[in-house]
C-alpha cells in the first residue's frame, strides 16, 4: 500500500543548544570597550563570541571563519568605516544567513526600523542592558529554530510527496481512498483529531501523510512524533518544550514538537506506546488546546491538527488499564481502518511491480523479468509484515538478480513462526511453563526468560529481545509480568 520505509521524527536544529559550545556571535561595535563587556557575558553564558570594530574587520572575520560562520550576529547601526544597513543586507545574502540582532541609539528607532525590514530579527536601544541582551538573544534563536524546522518539515515533505503514495485497486484500498478524501475534507479551526489503525508494515505513515497534504494545511508544517522512540526521561521536554532552567541542562528556552508544528499537522505515530503519566498530559492538551511547556508557567495556544496511530489494539489496552479511555475517545474521533495486506492480495502484483521499478531507478538498474511463478508466489504468501515486508523482500530480489529475472526462489520470505529450540543464554523452559502451545504462549516465556537472565533489568532484559524498553514494559503488562518481581526473588539471599 505504501511506498515508504519507516520514517523519522520530523524536525531540524540550527545553531547548537548552549552548553555543548553555545552558539558562535560576532559583536560588530566601534565601542571596543562595550564590545569587550558583551563578549564577557556572552562567554559566561556557553557562547563563543568574536568582536570587530568596523565594518571592514567584520567582513575579515566573516571571510576567515567562511567554514563555520557566526550563527548571530550583534550589528551597531552606526560604523566608522561604513553604514550597518549595507553590512546587514550582505549577511542576509548569505547561506545560511545568520541571525542578526542591531544595536541602535535611542532616538534613532527609525534605524532600526529599516534594519527589522532590511531582515534583522530584534533591535537592542542602547545603552543594552546585558541581561535583557541575553534574553534577546534566546528569544531570537528560538524563533530561528522554529523557521529552520519549519523549513526542513517543507523540504522532506515536497520530497517525499512523489514516494508517499496509496498503490492498489482492490475494493479496500478504495475504500481507504475515500476514507482519506473524507477526513481531510474536514478542515476549521479545531479540526477533529484522527486515528489510524492497522498492523505494522500497512502503511499508517503514508495515509497520515496523504490527510495532510490533501487538507486545507498542506502548505504548513507536519510533525512527525514517534512515540515508540522518545527517551523516556526527555520525553515530555521533547513533546511540551522546556523553559530555560527548567533542568540542569537547559540552558535555553526550547519550542517542543506539538508547538513546531504551529497551525499545521501533530502526527503521533506509535500512540500507543506512550506511558500512561504521558497519556494524561496528552489529553490535557488535546482538550484545552494549550501547551505548557517544562519549567513554564505561560501556556501557549496550539492550533494544530492532531492526527494518530497505532498498530496495538487499544480498546484491550482500555479494558486492561494500559491506555486511558478518556484519550482514546479523544483520538478517535475520525478514524481510518487499514487492512492487512492479506485481505487484498489482489494488489501485490502492482506493488510489486512499483517497487520493483523504484529499486531499478534508485540503483540505476534496468527493471528485471519477473517470471509469472514468481509473481504467483508473491500471491500465496501471507505477509505477516504487509506491505513493508513486500517492499524489502522486492528490492532484496531486484538488487540480487541476473540476466535472467527474478524467479520464485530468488524471494526471501520469512519462515513462519514454529516453537525453537532453546537458546543457550535465554532458555525458553527457565519460566518452568511448559512446551509452547502457540505464538503468545512462546512472547510471554521469552519476555520471562529475559527477565530471570537479567535478574529483572528491564532495560537489559529489552536489549537481549531487540525491543524497546517501553515495548518490553507493555508486553510484560500484557501477560502480568512485573520486572520487580523477579528481581526481589532472586536478590533475595538462599539458605544452604
Amino acid at each position: 500500500m505504501d511506498s515508504s520505509g519507516a520514517s523519522e521524527a520530523e524536525g531540524g536544529e540550527s545553531a547548537p543548544a548552549p552548553g555543548s559550545g553555545g552558539w558562535r556571535i560576532l559583536i560588530v561595535d566601534d565601542e571596543a570597550v562595550f564590545a569587550r563587556a558583551i563578549a564577557t557575558t556572552l562567554t559566561r553564558a556557553g557562547h563563543s563570541p568574536l568582536v570587530a570594530t568596523t565594518v571592514a574587520e567584520a567582513r575579515s572575520i566573516l571571510k576567515e571563519h567562511a567554514a563555520r560562520p557566526p550563527e548571530v550576529v550583534l550589528l551597531d547601526m552606526r560604523l566608522p568605516d561604513g553604514d550597518g544597513l549595507e553590512l546587514l543586507s550582505k549577511l542576509i545574502e548569505q547561506e545560511p544567513a545568520p541571525t542578526v540582532l542591531v544595536m541602535t541609539a535611542y532616538g534613532d528607532v527609525g534605524q532600526a526600523v529599516k534594519a527589522m525590514q532590511a531582515g534583522a530579527a530584534d533591535y537592542l536601544k542602547k545603552p543594552i542592558d546585558l541581561e535583557e541582551l541575553l534574553i534577546t538573544l534566546d528569544k531570537a534563536m528560538q524563533s530561528e529554530r522554529l523557521r529552520v524546522r519549519l523549513r526542513y518539515s517543507r523540504t522532506r515533505e515536497s520530497r517525499s510527496e512523489s514516494h508517499g503514495q496509496l498503490i492498489g485497486d482492490s475494493r479496500a484500498i478504495r475504500d481507504v481512498r475515500t476514507q482519506i478524501d473524507n477526513v481531510a475534507a474536514v478542515g476549521g479551526d479545531r479540526p477533529p483529531n484522527v486515528l489510524i489503525l492497522g498492523e505494522t508494515g500497512t502503511g499508517k505513515d503514508v495515509v497520515a501523510r496523504l490527510v495532510h497534504r490533501r487538507g486545507p494545511r498542506r502548505d504548513r508544517p507536519f510533525v512527525h512524533v514517534d512515540c515508540a522512540s522518545l527517551p523516556g526521561e526527555i520525553m515530555e521536554a521533547e513533546l511540551f518544550g522546556h523553559a530555560r532552567g527548567a533542568f540542569t541542562s537547559a540552558h535555553a528556552a526550547r519550542a517542543g514538537l506539538i508547538e513546531a508544528a504551529e497551525d499545521g499537522t501533530v502526527f503521533l505515530d506509535e500512540i500507543g506506546e506512550l506511558p500512561l503519566d504521558m497519556q494524561s498530559k496528552l489529553l490535557n492538551v488535546l482538550e484545552r488546546r494549550q501547551v505548557r511547556r517544562v519549567g513554564s508557567t505561560r501556556e501557549v495556544p496550539v492550533p494544530a491538527r492532531f492526527i494518530a496511530a497505532t498498530n496495538r489494539d487499544l480498546p484491550a489496552m482500555v479494558a486492561r488499564g494500559a491506555f486511558r479511555d478518556d484519550l482514546f475517545y479523544r483520538l478517535n474521533v475520525l478514524g481510518i481502518a487499514l487492512p492487512p495486506l492479506r485481505q487484498h492480495r489482489e494488489d501485490v502484483p502492482l506493488l510489486a511491480h512499483h517497487f520493483l521499478e523504484a529499486t531499478s531507478r534508485s540503483y540505476g538498474r534496468p527493471t528485471p523479468r519477473v517470471e509469472d511463478a514468481a509473481l504467483a508466489a508473491l500471491a500465496e504468501y501471507a505477509w505477516p509484515g504487509n506491505v513493508r515486508e513486500l517492499k524489502n523482500v522486492i528490492e532484496r530480489a531486484a538488487l540480487l538478480a541476473g540476466p535472467e529475472g527474478i524467479a520464485a526462489a530468488s524471494f526471501a520470505f520469512s519462515a513462519p513462526a514454529r516453537p525453537s529450540a532453546p537458546s543457550p543464554r535465554m532458555p525458553v523452559a527457565a519460566s518452568g511453563a511448559g512446551p509452547v502451545r502457540n505464538l503468545l504462549d512462546a512472547e510471554r516465556d521469552l519476555i520471562e526468560a529475559a527477565l530471570i537472565e537479567t535478574n529483572g533489568n528491564a532495560s537489559l532484559a529489552a536489549r537481549q529481545l531487540g525491543i524497546t524498553r517501553m515495548a518490553l514494559r507493555y508486553r510484560a503488562e500484557k501477560y502480568g509480568l512485573r520486572p520487580d518481581d523477579y528481581r526481589r526473588r532472586y536478590d533475595e539471599p538462599t539458605n544452604h
